[in-house]
């Protein structure tokens, strides 16, 4: 009986909270689920709690012992390598590429980061060998694509996906100013530019909350401004269990981004899936992704009172809100899991044709 091939997945574990270990782990499930043997290698060790407290020796340790797994790759058919940029790119993607051609496997580099220019002009005597390398290189957006395009590499778009089964959908009627944000606590997510913008808010709204989900660097300046700002009704409930967010967006009413550098966040399609209108800036891929302007309110610069008044005027017109939310819906489909699952598949089919693999391996008819 010939077997189905085996794919393996190189990504962070469930226990780093962020877009890259959701999509791998959603993308594994659904994998596994149409008969697919997914080998899931975890780029972040599990360490003591005292080890994870030493910073540099934390990375040397973690380091080591992810080469070590490595050699899990041998019995895989394809190595699908999820990427990030800068030092991450060279300490978890670049040595699973290198192995897995090493290996003589297919090798595909998923890469996701909005980062994307600044590090391939930078970084470009580093990145270009381990690129090329890559049998496939593929990004989930045409932004990305373009960008990589104008830097001479050839992509495929594979969209993020999310399995809508997962998310509760409710109609907002009637909209109540109940913000959330979702994005990890850095300086390029504009955490920050939220927080003063529902603090204009607050002087049309005063029943207003915030909640921000979320960990990072910036917390402790982020939890200052508040109290700087003497806002109330602001809620930090730090790092989110992916299974728990459900709850999250079903409680909220509007979703708020302000990021300046992004490609295409995970939770705005989470937002999208839960029926949340969004406002949003429209960088990376957002603006693609809100429609340009038809499935959620753009907001074209980080000042905090033009997203204040962007926020309201979802509150006054509530009709429009949820025209923004049917359109936004709609959109959702191509992120569906069967339509990527089925562009994965795709994929891993050419790839392994390429190299008369279909003789051994079973690809079709899942």
């Amino acid at each position: 009986m010939k077997r189905r091939p085996n794919i393996g997945l190189i990504a962070a574990s469930a226990a780093t909270i962020g877009g890259h270990s959701v999509q791998a782990r959603a993308l594994e499930a659904q994998l596994s689920a149409r008969g697919y043997d997914v080998s899931y290698i975890p780029i972040d060790i599990r360490l003591p709690r005292w080890l994870r407290q030493i910073r540099y020796l934390r990375t040397i340790v973690n380091e080591v012992l992810y080469l070590l797994t490595l050699h899990r790759l041998h019995r895989c058919d394809v190595v699908h390598v999820f990427s990030a940029s800068y030092w991450s790119f060279l300490l978890a993607p670049a040595p699973a590429v290198v192995a897995g051609r090493l290996l003589r496997k297919k090798v595909i580099l998923h890469y996701h980061s909005g980062e994307a220019d600044d590090h391939l002009t930078r970084w470009r005597r580093i990145v270009r060998p381990i690129l090329r390398l890559a049998d496939e290189i593929v990004v989930p957006s045409v932004y990305l694509e373009k960008i990589f395009s104008a830097h001479g590499y050839r992509t495929r778009v594979i969209p993020n996906v999310i399995d809508e089964s997962q998310v509760r959908v409710r109609e907002r009627r009637p909209l109540r100013p109940r913000l959330l944000s979702a994005r990890n606590l850095e300086s390029y997510y504009g955490v920050d530019t939220i927080i003063r913008a529902f603090s204009l808010l607050k002087g049309r709204f005063p029943e207003a909350t915030l909640t921000i989900v979320g960990s990072g660097s910036c917390e402790r300046s982020l939890r200052s401004l508040v109290d700087e700002l003497a806002v109330s009704n602001v809620r930090f409930l730090g790092a989110i269990d992916p299974a728990s967010m459900d709850a999250v967006y079903d409680a909220a009413d509007i979703f708020v981004n302000a990021s300046v550098i992004d490609n295409q966040p995970v939770s705005i399609l989470e937002a999208f899936a839960s029926g949340l209108p969004v406002v949003s800036t429209p960088t990376g891929d957002i603006a693609s992704m809100l429609g340009h302007g038809k499935a959620g309110l753009l907001v074209d610069s980080t000042d905090p009172a033009r997203f204040s008044d962007a926020v309201a005027s979802l509150l006054d017109d509530e009709e429009a809100s949820l025209r923004l939310t049917q359109c936004a819906r709609k959109n959702l489909e191509r992120h569906a899991a069967a339509t990527v699952c089925e562009q994965w598949r795709s994929l891993y089919d050419d790839l392994l044709s390429a190299v008369g693999c279909n003789q051994e391996v079973v690809v079709n008819g899942v």
